[in-house]
């Protein structure tokens, strides 16, 4: 009985679908069995992965910075190294600060576009009033460095803006408190020395600061700016002194060129003196060589040596009359030994004699 139902009621639902109207349009119903325990495991993972990409639980530090980790506000007293670190999103943030080397140009004539690179910064030259009131430039550069030991504390005392809080303050105080003590002549020639009191200055200002926040790497003194007046001043006594240089380098080269003559004229002096004196000795030595000779040979004269001389000039005398008989023998007073020999047939020996 129950079957025979169960065919009727299937027969007059297919007659029913058949008919309606003459519309024979039958909806599909879609299938909406999902496997819910495989895709909420997909959505879970999406869903962790832009809450990654949102929440950001990491971040990292290049070379040449460090990170100060900051807590519900409050900043980690150890800064953050290079590398990979990751963070509590929401309750913990790193802020990066720099801790390469930093250069502030003080100057009026530089470039500033090509002078504000990165780490650079370029602020007016410092105008200060000399001993006498008279306001003086100063160029200088500067260069530093955040203290990555002690960065955390820097930014904790000082804030982000650190610098403008330590580094330019202190060298503007410390150039003037050096540069008011001089008068603006003498700036220049005591250069050297101002730009070294301005190293010890600042670098003994910035140090003493509490956990010391910055390294000074290096302080130039670049340019000293004088008022106008100062530098025709300045430059009118240069030039006085330099020709006072010249004509004193011209009163000793003069004195230079004298001593010089007088030099030559007393060695040509002395060579004549000593020409002289030489000439002299040389008499005065053959002088004494004759008078010895003499002496040596008047010693040696005896008197029968004597005799024998005159018998032989006698005998020459002897053998001359024999050839000559118009001679004449005239002899010398004191002795009979004839000494002159005049021949009469001479003329002019004759008449000399005449004479």
């Amino acid at each position: 009985m129950a079957t025979d139902m169960n065919d009727y009621f299937n027969k007059k639902k297919k007659t029913d679908n058949n008919s309606g109207g003459g519309n024979n349009f039958s909806p599909k119903v879609p299938d909406f069995n999902f496997n819910f325990k495989g895709s909420g495991f997909v959505y879970f993972i999406i869903g962790l992965l832009v809450l990654l990409m949102f929440a950001k639980p990491f971040t990292i530090i290049e070379e040449g910075q460090r990170g100060i980790l900051a807590t519900n506000g409050k900043y980690d007293p150890n800064a953050l190294l290079p590398g990979l670190h990751f963070i509590i999103p929401v309750i913990q943030k790193v802020y990066l600060v720099d801790t390469k080397i930093r250069i502030i140009n003080y100057a009026d004539k530089i470039d500033r576009a090509s002078a504000s690179g990165e780490g650079m910064t370029v602020k007016p030259s410092i105008t200060i009033l000399d001993k006498r009131g008279l306001p003086v430039g100063i160029e200088l550069t500067v260069q530093y460095r955040l203290n990555a030991a002690t960065a955390a504390q820097t930014v904790s005392n000082w804030g982000f803006s650190w610098e403008e809080k330590i580094v330019n303050p202190v060298v503007r105080d410390v150039v003037r408190n050096v540069v008011g003590k001089y008068d603006a002549e003498s700036l220049p020639t005591k250069r050297n020395e101002i730009a070294t009191s301005i190293e010890l200055g600042i670098r003994e200002s910035i140090d003493g600061l509490e956990n010391a926040p910055a390294n000074l790497e290096s302080i130039q003194l670049r340019e000293i700016i004088l008022p106008l007046k100062v530098k025709e001043q300045i430059e009118r006594v240069q030039l006085a002194k330099q020709q006072v240089e010249q004509a004193q380098q011209e009163v000793e080269r003069a004195k230079q060129d004298a001593f010089k003559r007088a030099e030559t004229a007393r060695g040509l002096a002395e060579a004549v003196k000593i020409e002289a004196k030489g000439k002299a000795e040389a008499i005065t030595i053959e002088a004494d060589a004759n008078a010895k000779a003499n002496k040596l040979i008047a010693q040696s004269l005896t008197t029968k040596l004597l005799e024998l001389e005159q018998m032989k000039v006698q005998g020459k005398f002897n053998d001359a009359l024999r050839d000559n008989k118009d001679a004449k023998i005239f002899l010398t007073p004191g002795g009979s030994t004839p000494n002159i020999w005049v021949d009469m047939k001479n003329p002019q020996q004759r008449s000399s004699i005449a004479n």
